[in-house]
């Protein structure tokens, strides 16, 4: 596997922290793996309600420094978290450093019913810029206006606590 914290295409988790430090430890060695290179990373977050799609956006929020609180944007579709070198004192300076130049973007296409309403947002832009981490939940619903180059991460809600995470489709490159 392309990423050493997907060394496994499924992972079981037993929390929300469970799910949210995976999503850390990505950001992270994304990060590392990508240091000065000016890419972005999209991640397509698909699966059924309660499946933790939100919890793993949180995870990628938290790794990245970012102290507001992210919650489902279902309603604005998109929400916008700048990270800066100030919220990340207690991360360490190299990473801080490496950190500092990202723009979060979470996007939540539960009430898309069609592209065209991502893409009067800005979307095509935020995809094609620099240094952008982009969270996508239900991506599955607007598939066809996605960049081939992507990281598909599939949620299934086993229980109150359990979520199977299912890594496919990797077509990311460094």
């Amino acid at each position: 596997m392309l990423y050493r914290v997907m060394k496994k295409e499924q992972i079981t988790t037993k929390s929300s922290n469970e799910t949210k430090d995976i999503a850390k430890k990505l950001i992270k060695e994304w990060l590392e793996l990508n240091a000065g290179k000016d890419k972005n990373l999209v991640i397509c977050l698909e699966g059924n309600l309660g499946g933790g799609k939100t919890t793993f956006a949180q995870g990628l929020a938290e790794g990245l420094g970012i102290k507001e609180t992210v919650n489902s944007p279902t309603f604005l579709i998109m929400k916008k978290y700048s990270v800066s070198g100030a919220r990340l004192r207690s991360i360490g300076a190299e990473f801080r450093k490496r950190a500092q130049k990202y723009t979060l973007y979470h996007f939540d296409c539960y009430r898309i019913s069609d592209c065209q309403e991502i893409l009067d947002l800005g979307f095509e832009e935020i995809i094609s810029g620099k240094n952008n981490i982009i969270a996508i939940e239900w991506s599955e619903k607007i598939r066809k206006i996605l960049p081939k180059e992507r990281i598909n991460i599939k949620f299934k809600f086993v229980n109150e606590k359990t979520r199977k995470i299912k890594y496919y489709n990797f077509k990311t490159t460094i």
